[in-house]
């Protein structure tokens, strides 16, 4: 039961929004089906780091949950900045039960337990977040209710995040705040692609374990977190 994280496959199966315009992007849906089966059995776990989607809607991103959904092992959803099919939670779990994506979990205010690890995470926000401090408030309780409930199942909890807590340039402290006061000590991000991958830090600070977890950044393979 082996732990895998990316993040950002920027699916758009049925949408017009095809990613591989980007440099790095050329035939990626196949490139990350290709490794995934490779690395990921069915009784391993993936946890897929936000911006899952370019459907608008549950309905538009059918055929992108459905290729997921085919894929080896359970898949944990994090929300991304451009997920904009999210809906509530019960909204979603009931989506993904009525069309049989049966390997498909949401993570939003929860957590779940995955061998030795407890799996926590949230949207998170911007480093310069300052101007929108409700924005900034509702984040950091979402992270912190999801670590409580992880604290609840055991083993070290590992933090998902969409957002980068930390760059090499700066730091949104009202997140490492969490993180720290909880005792987090691994903690994985996406959203950063390409050229802004430079900024991205990989390393430890403040006690953490921050990596960048971006599908371009990874060459479209899911990471190992946990092997057994």
């Amino acid at each position: 039961m082996s732990l895998f994280v990316i993040g950002d496959t920027h699916l758009s199966l049925a949408t017009d929004k095809p990613m591989d315009v980007f440099d790095g992007w050329c035939d990626y849906t196949d490139r990350l089906k290709n490794n995934w089966q490779k690395l990921v059995s069915p009784d391993d776990t993936v946890v897929i780091d936000g911006d899952i989607s370019w459907g608008m809607s549950l309905d538009e991103s059918y055929e992108d949950f459905k290729f997921l959904n085919s894929l080896n092992g359970t898949k944990i959803i994090v929300k991304g900045n451009h997920d904009f099919w999210w809906s509530t939670k019960t909204k979603i779990d009931a989506f993904f039960k009525e069309n049989g994506f049966d390997s498909l979990k949401i993570l939003h205010n929860n957590a779940y337990r995955v061998g030795e690890f407890a799996v926590a995470g949230s949207r998170g926000w911007f480093y310069d977040a300052e101007s929108d401090g409700k924005v900034m408030a509702r984040e950091c309780a979402r992270i912190e209710r999801s670590i409580l409930d992880a604290k609840e199942l055991g083993g070290e909890t590992v933090v998902f995040l969409h957002y980068p807590p930390v760059s090499a340039t700066k730091d949104c402290e009202q997140i490492v705040e969490v993180l720290s006061r909880y005792s987090i000590k691994r903690c994985y991000y996406g959203h950063l692609h390409g050229a802004a991958s430079k900024y991205a830090f990989n390393g430890e600070k403040y006690g953490i374990d921050f990596r960048l977890i971006s599908a371009d950044y990874l060459g479209f393979c899911p990471k190992c977190v946990y092997v057994p």
